[in-house]
């Protein structure tokens, strides 16, 4: 039997799905009466594919094997693999025939070494180390069995925990879209306030140098200066550079797939677009001072959006 928390529909299959690297899955099962196993599959976030196995000792063919299949599947992510081998109890007790024999006659052999008349105790015999087989033991065959089963059911194990993080990645993938939104609704506000503040950049500078020069030097000359100075101040190139971020970021996601690494790297550069913004409207007041808030607004929901993106794969 296989457990998911939670489980999850499967996506269309007009596109790959977006997976998050956050997911678990479990399968149990007998190989026979008195042995059985669980195995389980945790996975986290993390920069590669990095396998972290928990198994039983003597269990190097399992875990070669689940490695190699586990490498196909999977990209990214911690994933912790834990094997447990439940081995129950033989409901009538056993012992070593050969090995109670040899205490017998070691014991006999003693006797009538020293010329003693005695015979052994059994209750004895039976409390010596590895008499009696208070555990069933498995044997070859039941651990070529145990391989076996596990291998035949990791294609489903990993299939549940795919499920998940399938999951996982539709609800990482809603929340980003929704952050990017709000992104292009700052950007577009800065967009609407960027001629205004040019304007009125413009105007003050050209006041202020009025007042200074009182027309003792070519003012035309002195406006063309002021005119150059706007300019720099001006936003046009990163917020059209943001919104075609947004755009590529938006398109990544619906093509889905492996694109966690993408995705922050777009981001960054996001975050870079948006630091030259705050830079060049510092200081300038009024509508300015609307433009800062609106870059301070998307360095926020930048800053969310490159948290989420860590945990896709």
């Amino acid at each position: 039997m296989t457990e998911t928390r939670p489980s999850g529909a499967s996506q269309p299959d007009s596109k790959q799905p977006v997976f998050s690297m956050t997911g678990f899955a479990r399968i149990a099962g007998r190989v026979s009466e008195t042995l059985g196993f669980s195995l389980s599959l945790k996975s986290v976030n993390h920069r590669f594919l990095d396998l972290h196995m928990r198994l039983p000792n003597g269990s190097e063919g399992v875990e070669m094997n689940l490695r190699r299949i586990l490498k196909e599947k999977l990209r990214r992510g911690h994933v912790e693999v834990t094997l447990s081998i439940e081995r129950s109890q033989k409901a009538e007790a056993g012992y070593d025939h050969a090995l109670v024999a040899a205490y017998v006659e070691a014991f006999r052999a003693a006797a009538a070494e020293h010329r003693l008349t005695a015979d052994p105790d059994l209750n004895a015999v039976f409390r010596l180390p590895g008499v009696l087989m208070a555990e069933s033991r498995s044997s070859e065959e039941e651990l070529k069995a145990l391989e076996e089963s596990v291998l035949l059911e990791t294609d489903s194990l990993i299939a549940a925990l795919q499920t998940m993080r399938v999951q996982e990645g539709s609800a990482l993938a809603g929340e980003l879209c929704a952050g990017m939104q709000r992104l292009r609704a700052l950007v577009d506000e800065a967009t609407t306030l960027r001629e205004q503040v040019q304007l009125a950049y413009f105007d003050r500078l050209n006041q202020r140098m009025k007042t200074m020069l009182d027309g003792g030097f070519d003012q035309e000359r002195i406006l063309q200066e002021a005119a150059l100075i706007a300019e720099r101040s001006d936003v046009e190139e990163e917020v059209t550079r943001l919104r075609t971020h947004i755009d590529h970021f938006v398109g990544l996601l619906d093509q889905g797939g492996e694109v966690g690494k993408k995705l922050d790297f777009l981001l960054q550069e996001m975050n870079r677009e948006a630091n030259t913004l705050l830079s060049k409207t510092s200081g300038v007041a009024g509508n300015g001072t609307r433009i800062t808030e609106a870059g301070l607004g998307m360095k926020s929901e930048i800053e969310k959006a490159r948290e989420q993106v860590q945990n896709l794969e």
